[in-house]
């Protein structure tokens, strides 16, 4: 399971380390894509397997239809090199406004790359309470 915040920067390679205790969890085969939100998403090779599963049983909708080709599209393998790294390719630097500073959050099946603006804005949310409020009738309570 991916947990924990990590700040650190782009190469100019357009590389970032993944921190140690997020590479363990990652292992050497993943796949990066354009996220919700703002971020990337990284996926070791099982949990991105399953999360295309998931996709291939959307209906054929216009609306399954961009989910799919949103997540495929972006899609690109990324493998780590000795030092930890992955490259991010410039297409997905530029969905998510990576430039220099960046954030990688591990959000249980899957590992959020953030650019350090966007998730300074994202993360003062006004109030929880009321998002956990929601979430009850998930079974998600305090």
């Amino acid at each position: 399971m991916f947990m924990g915040e990590f700040e650190h920067s782009l190469d100019e390679k357009n590389r970032i380390i993944i921190p140690t205790k997020l590479r363990e969890e990652l292992g050497k085969s993943s796949v990066i894509t354009r996220g919700t939100d703002g971020c990337l998403f990284i996926y070791p090779e099982k949990a991105w397997e399953e999360f295309v599963e998931k996709l291939k049983k959307l209906p054929g909708s216009k609306n399954g239809r961009e989910m799919q080709r949103f997540f495929m599209a972006g899609a690109a393998s990324c493998d780590l090199d000795k030092q930890g790294r992955v490259m991010i390719p410039q297409r997905l630097l530029e969905h998510a406004a990576i430039t220099k500073e960046v954030v990688s959050v591990g959000v249980i099946d899957k590992i959020e790359i953030w650019s350090k603006d966007r998730w300074q804005a994202q993360s003062n949310i006004g109030s929880i309470d009321e998002i956990v409020d929601h979430m009850a009738e998930y079974g998600l309570s305090f």
